[in-house]
C-alpha cells in the first residue's frame, strides 16, 4: 500500500467538505482514511490503483466516482513540434531497451506541484518501477536541452556529468560509488559494461537512467515553464503506462502535452492515451455479482469509475494498469454499486474445508529442500518470448496467450527458465545461492507440477547430494541414467535423465555457458527439474 498526502483545504475545495459522509465516500472509493487532521488528508492507495498516485489523478477519478464529472477523462495530445525527437540508439538493446517520453508546455509550478511531481516519481519507481528494476522516470526543465535527444549506452568512464545535488563532476562509475542515489541502486546496472544515459544536441548528459539526473539539465525549479518527460526501462508497456499516468497528472497542472517521435528500429508517437476496448456482457455482470442490474444502471456505474459503455463494449483509460478482463470492469461496476449494499446470504450447501492432499505432499518436499538451506521462490506462469530465446528453447514450442496484456504470452513449460532468471537479477546478492521452486507447468493442454533446483556457484556433484537427499526423505527410489537426448541448455557430458519406476521424469546438469551469458550470469549453475506428477501419486 502506498499513503498519498493532500492538503485538507486545497482538497476540500476542489472535491466537497470532509465530513463524515464524505470519508465514507473516500472509503467506499476503495481508498480508505489513513488520518485527517486540520491541515492534512492522508489516503491509503492499495497496489492495484497506480493511477491514483498524484493529487490530480485521484482527484479527477473520485469526482467521477461520485457523479460530478463522470465518462472517459478526455485530454488533449498535440503532435510533435520540429526537433522533438529522441533517436534511441541499438546500443541499448541489451542494457535498458526501452523509453517513452513526452514534452509538456505552459506549466505554472508552484513549490506544492513540484513536490507534488517528486512525490509521484518516487511512488511509481516503487510500484510499476519495482524500485526502478523494472522502470525508471525523468523530469527535465525543456529551457536547459536543446533538442534533439539521443539515447545510447557508453562505457562508465566515458559519462561525465555533474549528478544531482553534488558538488562537482564525476564518471558514471564513479557516480555508483560516491553519490547516495548510486550507492541505493548501483546494482541495477552490475556487470554491465556500457551505462544507458540520455543527451541532448548540444552533447549534454541529461542523465544516467535509472540512476540520477544531471545537476544542470535535470533539475525543475519555479521558474520551470515547459519540461521534458522520459520513463526507460524493459517493457514498453509498462514504460508507456507509467507515462500515461505522469501526462495526466502534469494536464491537471495545466499543462499543455505534446508526442515525441522515437525513432529506433521503428518510428513510435508518445504518449498514446488511446483508450482499450474490452467486450462487457451484461448476464456476466449480474450473475458474478447476484443482481439484477440494468444497461442504463451498468452505463452509469462504469462512468462514474472513468469509463465510457457503449452496447456492450467499455473504452477503459490508457492509465488503467490494473483493468485486464471484463472481471475487472465487474468489480469496478461492484464500487461503484457500493458494496455497503450488498445483502449477505448463507450459502445453502454445507461443506468441510480440507487441505488437498497433493498439496500436503508438495509442502512436505518444500520444507525437505527449507531444511538443506535452499530458498523457495515463486514466479509467473507465463514467460516472454525474450526469456524463452534466452534459455536457447525455441517460442513456436510453446502455447501462446490469446490478447496478452503484457510482453509474458507463452505459458511456460519449464521452471528453468525463472529460476536462471531469478539469478540474473540477483548477480549482485552474496554467493552462493541456491534456491528451488514447485509450479505448474503446460505442454500444450496438459497441466502438471514440476520442481526444479538451481544453486550457483554448483555442480553437477552437489545437485547429486540434494537429490540423493530428497529420495531418502520421501522414502522412494530416484535413479540417474546418462542422457542421450537433453534441453540444449545444459552442457553436453554434465547432464543426465532422472528415473522413477522406470520412467524417466527429469534432468540434472550444469547450465551452458552461452545460456549463462544471456542471462548475464557470471557464475557456474547447476540445475534439477522434474515433475512431480508420478511421485505424488505414489505417495498419496
Amino acid at each position: 500500500m502506498t499513503i498519498l498526502s493532500f492538503n485538507r483545504k486545497r482538497f476540500e475545495k476542489d472535491v466537497g467538505k470532509l465530513d463524515e459522509k464524505m470519508q465514507e465516500n473516500i472509503a467506499l472509493f476503495g481508498t480508505p482514511v489513513e488520518e485527517l487532521n486540520d491541515d492534512e488528508l492522508q489516503i491509503e492507495i492499495f497496489p492495484n490503483r497506480p493511477d491514483l498516485l498524484s493529487y490530480g489523478n485521484y482527484v479527477n477519478a473520485f469526482n467521477s466516482f461520485l457523479g460530478k464529472k463522470t465518462g472517459l477523462r478526455k485530454i488533449k495530445i498535440n503532435k510533435p513540434e520540429k526537433d522533438f525527437v529522441v533517436n534511441i540508439d541499438s546500443s541499448v538493446t541489451n542494457v535498458r531497451p526501452y523509453t517513452v517520453c513526452a514534452i509538456v508546455k505552459n506549466l505554472k509550478l508552484t513549490d506544492d506541484k513540484i513536490k507534488e511531481i517528486i512525490d509521484i516519481q518516487e511512488k511509481l519507481h516503487l510500484t510499476l518501477g519495482r524500485k526502478r528494476k523494472k522502470a525508471a522516470i525523468g523530469v527535465y526543465p525543456l529551457e536547459k536541452i536543446k533538442l534533439p535527444i539521443s539515447y545510447k549506452a557508453m562505457k562508465p568512464e566515458e559519462i561525465k556529468f555533474r549528478p544531482l545535488e553534488f558538488p562537482n563532476e564525476i564518471t558514471g562509475r564513479q557516480i555508483l560509488a560516491k553519490h547516495p542515489a548510486g550507492k541505493d541502486y548501483g546494482m541495477l546496472l552490475g556487470g554491465l559494461d556500457k551505462f544507458p544515459v540520455f543527451v541532448d544536441a548540444n552533447n549534454q548528459i541529461l542523465s544516467m537512467p535509472p540512476i540520477i539526473n544531471s545537476h544542470e539539465t535535470g533539475k525543475v525549479t519555479l521558474d520551470t515553464k515547459d519540461v521534458f518527460i522520459e520513463c526507460s526501462g524493459f517493457d514498453f508497456d509498462n514504460c508507456n503506462k507509467i507515462l500515461n499516468i505522469l501526462v495526466m497528472a502534469f494536464e491537471f497542472m495545466g499543462g499543455k502535452i505534446y508526442q515525441m517521435n522515437l525513432k529506433g528500429n521503428k518510428n513510435i508517437l508518445t504518449p498514446d492515451l488511446t483508450p482499450e476496448k474490452i467486450k462487457l456482457s451484461i448476464a456476466n455482470v449480474n450473475q458474478l455479482l447476484g443482481l439484477d442490474l440494468k444497461e442504463k444502471e451498468i452505463k452509469n456505474f462504469l462512468e462514474r469509475m472513468g469509463h465510457e459503455y457503449n452496447k456492450g463494449f467499455v473504452l477503459v483509460s490508457s492509465s488503467r494498469v490494473d483493468i485486464l478482463h471484463e472481471v475487472d470492469l465487474i468489480e469496478d461496476i461492484a464500487i461503484a454499486y457500493g458494496y455497503d449494499k450488498f445483502i449477505p446470504e448463507i450459502p445453502k450447501i454445507s461443506t468441510i474445508g480440507n487441505i488437498d492432499s497433493k498439496e500436503i505432499l508438495k509442502k512436505k518436499i518444500a520444507e525437505i529442500l527449507v531444511g538443506l538451506g535452499l530458498v523457495e521462490t515463486m514466479s509467473y506462469h507465463l514467460v516472454s518470448k525474450d526469456s524463452i530465446k534466452r534459455l536457447g528453447d525455441n517460442p513456436k514450442e510453446y502455447m501462446p496467450v490469446k490478447n496478452s496484456k503484457t510482453e509474458h504470452e507463452f505459458l511456460r513449460k519449464n521452471l528453468s527458465n525463472y529460476l536462471l532468471k531469478i539469478f540474473s537479477e540477483n548477480i549482485d546478492v552474496e554467493y552462493p545461492q541456491e534456491i528451488f521452486q514447485i509450479g505448474k507447468v503446460f505442454d500444450e493442454l496438459e497441466e502438471k507440477d514440476n520442481l526444479a533446483i538451481a544453486i550457483s556457484p554448483g555442480n553437477f556433484t552437489k545437485l547429486k547430494q540434494i537429490l540423493d537427499y530428497l529420495s531418502k526423505m520421501l522414502n522412494i527410489e530416484l535413479t540417474v541414467e546418462e542422457a542421450s537426448v537433453f534441453p540444449n541448455w545444459f552442457i553436453e557430458g554434465r547432464v543426465a535423465i532422472i528415473v522413477f519406476n522406470g520412467k524417466e521424469i527429469g534432468f540434472f546438469g550444469e547450465i551452458h555457458p552461452k545460456v549463462l551469458d544471456n542471462f548475464k550470469v557470471k557464475m557456474p549453475v547447476a540445475l534439477l527439474e522434474i515433475s512431480l506428477n508420478e511421485i505424488l501419486e505414489k505417495l498419496m
